[in-house]
């Protein structure tokens, strides 16, 4: 019985990635085709939660979708490295098509964790238990509602043999609301690493303030915004400040370090990933340094993604989140006090001897701030391009490819910037905290914080607070949801010109438009 009970528990993760035909294979199974005996919920939800890992932690799904599209990320082919077909170029420039694998990959994986969680269902899981999937389930489904527009489903134990049914703008985002207030009584308060109440109305919040974008295809391009909808944004953000459960870091990069379980204060839900612990599985947050570090460098990096000039210029210099000296245990000395976690700039150096690192022709490792879709100069195309990385190396198990940075879906600070950006949409503001009822004191709360030093404003406006969404919350898959909703995501960017409304969605994968009759292209595709 017990084989049987992990057996049905792999199904969700093997459905990662694969096919319409493996979905039929493992969604036909009803409750009286898995041998009989109980079934392990549990398991199930354990592997409900593992179906998301890689696609938030690997560079290249939900972090290239939401990144690469936008001022935040490129990802240039360096002579004969990372070209991959030009899929990230495509990305970046907002000119890809049903056929990219990125879109496509991304697309399958988030059907996946739908597919599990509605699976769990089937087998009298706990109230508990039930909810927990279902707000997995909801989050799943927002992403597939925001990149896509069509959001598939089935109910719990219907056979995958019938085209799944689909819901579109308006009917999805009620769906997602109404599905988030009925589990909501039955979340648990936390711990962070579970599914959880907060955890739940920061997703209300994120679709309350993005109603009027997604209200249809079209509306994305000019969203409205409707003070009652506002008032629901700020009326949540009061509950998560006055349940008294989050505080700021006294370092910003806590919240994405190593043991950010325990010192990352300010994060609501996360993805926990203990290193030797049943249920670490897959790629990790590792990727995201891996994407942008040097052959060179220690841990030795793939040479790839970079930022932009545009997002290191929004800060100031004394600004502690475009970059900090973060010393961990098992890390190099860094005696030279040099940015190991933020943007790397400059001339680059070994961090246990501060002696300057070179590339691999011998030149000085400098990194330039500019740098182009395609490299093609043998002697600076290893170094254009400043990196960039959220999450403190772990230098105690990078070797093995499983680390302990736990993946941060939502934070306090998101809250508060949030509910700033209600009260400028038309909300009523109010006092919740010591945080201040007025954008003004809401966005300086944050930037006043020790941690990131930055020096109050004097004023705040919907583009001062865009910047500061960015500054705050750079790399954390918002850049893209951000700059659709403050209508600026068509205009020149980057390495990109003005784009096609067409791309405020991305294409329906034409391998899934090829299996289910009831999805259709998006408009322009």
């Amino acid at each position: 019985m017990i084989r049987k009970a992990l057996l049905v528990a792999a199904l969700p993760l093997a459905f990662v990635s694969c096919t319409k035909l493996d979905e039929e294979f493992k969604g036909s199974l009803a409750p009286d085709q898995v041998g009989g005996g109980a079934i392990d919920v549990a398991a199930l939800l354990r592997g409900t939660y593992n179906s998301m890992q890689t696609n938030f932690q690997d560079q290249s799904f939900i972090y290239a979708l939401t990144e690469m599209s936008t001022d935040e990320l490129i990802g240039p082919t360096r002579g004969p490295d990372w070209d991959d077909n030009g899929v990230w170029r495509v990305i970046h420039e907002h000119k890809w098509d049903a056929e990219n694998t990125r879109i496509r990959d991304t697309y399958n994986n988030l059907l996946g964790t739908v597919y599990s969680a509605t699976n769990l269902l089937q087998f009298s899981p706990s109230a508990q238990q039930a909810a927990e999937a279902r707000l997995l389930r909801a989050i799943s489904n927002f992403y597939i509602l925001d990149l896509y527009d069509q959001t598939p489903y089935r109910d719990p134990g219907e056979s995958t043999l019938e085209a799944a049914r689909v819901r579109k703008g308006a009917e999805a985002w009620q769906f997602i609301v109404d599905e988030l207030n009925e589990i909501l009584p039955n979340l648990p308060d936390g711990p962070k690493g579970t599914a959880n109440k907060n955890a739940a109305r920061v997703l209300l919040m994120k679709m309350y303030l993005n109603k009027g974008v997604w209200a249809s295809t079209e509306q994305r391009n000019a969203p409205t915004f409707d003070a009652a909808d506002m008032n629901q944004v700020i009326a949540l953000a009061d509950v998560i400040i006055n349940s008294n459960l989050y505080s700021f870091t006294p370092n910003f990069f806590d919240n994405f370090s190593p043991n950010n379980s325990t010192l990352g204060t300010e994060n609501i839900f996360t993805r926990v990933n203990d290193v030797g612990v049943s249920g670490s599985t897959g790629a990790t947050v590792r990727a995201f340094w891996h994407a942008g570090l040097h052959y060179n460098m220690n841990p030795s990096g793939w040479n790839g993604f970079s930022t932009l000039t545009d997002l290191y210029n929004r800060f100031e210099a004394t600004d502690k989140r475009r970059g900090a000296s973060y010393n961990q245990v098992g890390g190099p000395a860094n005696p030279g006090n040099r940015i190991n976690v933020g943007i790397l700039t400059g001339q680059q150096y070994n961090l246990a001897t501060d002696a300057p690192l070179t590339n691999r022709a011998g030149a000085p490792l400098v990194f330039t701030p500019d740098v182009n879709l395609i490299e093609t100069d043998v002697n600076t195309l290893e170094q254009t391009g400043y990196r960039a990385y959220k999450y403190p190396i772990d230098y105690v198990n990078t070797g093995d490819g499983n680390v302990g940075n736990d993946y941060v879906f939502f934070r306090l600070a998101d809250v508060l910037l949030m509910k700033a950006e209600a009260i400028l949409r038309g909300g009523t503001g109010t006092v919740a905290g010591v945080y201040g009822s007025t954008p003004l004191a809401l966005v300086n709360s944050i930037r006043t914080q020790v941690s990131r030093g930055a020096s109050a404003l004097a004023s705040v406006d919907l583009d001062v607070l865009l910047d500061e969404r960015s500054r705050e919350l750079y790399l954390e898959s918002w850049r893209r949801q951000d700059l659709i909703r403050f209508g600026k995501f068509l205009q020149p960017f980057g390495k990109k010109g003005q784009s096609d409304p067409k791309y405020l969605v991305y294409a329906i994968p034409n391998q899934q438009l090829a299996v289910n009759p009831n999805l259709t292209p998006n408009p322009g595709y």
